[in-house]
């Protein structure tokens, strides 16, 4: 279920005509196969919320950060939508940064009511008490950052807001200490892992929480299948020299950069 309702492109979303109302502001709604990370292959369901606080210049859901749009869906018509695709029981709210909002709270522990293993994909500068059965983390690194030749909008505006928000030690700590997580890095270039390994290292002292390698995830930067061919050799490269997993995104490896997969 795509949907194009335009949105402010402010962080936190909420419904004009109810402010109070438990919902959330969906992107797209749909079935497909888990692409990323140690569950890649499942069959799940993908609930995108629209809204981030970050701009990362090579976004791939350009349009719940750089553009946001939505249709409001309130928390029962999204448990009701996800139900009537009976083959998963994996629901992977995404985004955008869907830990912005409050009501992902509701949404997240209405699933595991349900049954479902609810898996949120997070940028880790954003702590919420909630069900989450896997915490997919992906701190953004300093090669994220909307530079003036890699704006998509050209006009320099997210630079430094990006810069100052892209990583939070308090609430990557705090979802590694109190969730079953996995740390998933967009590699764009092999200058990238000094900062990777810096940052586990921070968040391993941070924590009494374990971080194996094994959940240290490399996934090559790209929106096109042709893009992440070119990255990808270089990328496994790296995660058998530092000992990290290599992680492959199916979805685009299957669909290239088609909308609702």
């Amino acid at each position: 279920m795509p949907v194009n309702a335009e949105a402010e492109p402010g962080e936190e979303v909420r419904n004009e005509a109810d402010p109070d109302a438990a919902g959330l502001p969906v992107n797209e709604l749909f079935y497909s196969l888990q692409g990323e990370g140690t569950l890649a292959g499942v069959p799940s369901v993908f609930v995108r919320t629209s809204g981030c606080n970050l701009r990362c210049w090579f976004c791939d859901s350009y349009h719940t950060s750089w553009e946001p749009t939505h249709a409001w869906m309130g928390i029962e018509a999204i448990v009701d939508e996800v139900t009537s695709y009976d083959r998963a029981d994996h629901v992977v709210i995404t985004g955008g940064e869907p830990l912005i909002h409050e009501a992902v709270v509701t949404l997240v522990d209405a699933l595991g009511n349900e049954g479902y293993h609810v898996t949120v994909e997070t940028n880790g500068t954003i702590h919420r008490d909630a069900a989450i059965d896997l915490a997919s983390i992906s701190p953004k690194l300093a090669s994220s950052t909307p530079t003036p030749e890699r704006d998509p909008k050209g006009d320099g505006e997210w630079r430094e807001r990006h810069e100052a928000r892209r990583i939070d030690l308090d609430a990557l700590a705090r979802l590694v200490e109190d969730y079953p997580t996995q740390l998933k890095f967009v590699v764009t270039d092999p200058s990238d892992l000094d900062e990777i390994n810096d940052l586990v290292d921070r968040i391993r002292e941070e924590t009494s929480a374990r971080i194996p390698d094994r959940d240290v995830l490399l996934m090559p930067e790209g929106r096109t299948e042709a893009e992440i061919a070119a990255n990808r050799g270089v990328v496994a490269d790296l995660a058998m020299e530092h000992g990290y997993r290599y992680t492959p995104r199916l979805h685009v490896n299957l669909w290239n950069d088609e909308a609702g997969r």
